[in-house]
């Protein structure tokens, strides 16, 4: 088996404010900063868990048929070793205040063209943010 044979199924999203700048989120006792979501509950769809993770950890409220489905990313876990994580990734517009909770400790608004000195999870780094760059005109 390899170092990450353990899958992780989770939905994030692509919060992007109305100055571009994407929400990243960085957990309670973590340096690394990610998209908001979370793991997908058995029986629970993709946009489902993503309304549920953004609910729980930033008091927002989506309405899931304005997630725009980026597509699925698979990454090494930026918290465990042993795994991987294959995102269900969603866009989403953001006027919304948000408002960190649960096991945030820091949000976090950066340029995803230039994050700048922040350290960012491997599915963030590589591969969402370059997707959004690619989605631009």
């Amino acid at each position: 088996m390899s170092d990450r044979s353990r899958q992780i199924l989770v939905a994030a999203a692509l919060l992007i404010g109305p100055d571009g700048r994407a929400l990243l989120v960085r957990k309670r006792g973590t340096t690394v900063f990610m998209q908001p979501g979370g793991k997908i509950d058995a029986g629970e769809t993709p946009p489902a868990a993503l309304r549920r993770e953004l609910r729980e950890e930033l008091a927002l409220e989506i309405d899931e048929a304005d997630a725009l489905h980026m597509g699925r990313f698979t990454a090494p876990a930026a918290h465990e070793t042993d795994a991987t994580v294959v995102a269900e990734v969603y866009l989403l517009r953001l006027s919304a205040p948000v408002t960190p909770q649960a096991e945030i400790e820091e949000a976090r608004w950066v340029d995803p063209a230039d994050p700048g000195p922040v350290e960012l999870a491997p599915l963030t780094g590589e591969l969402i943010f370059p997707a959004w760059r690619l989605m631009q005109p």
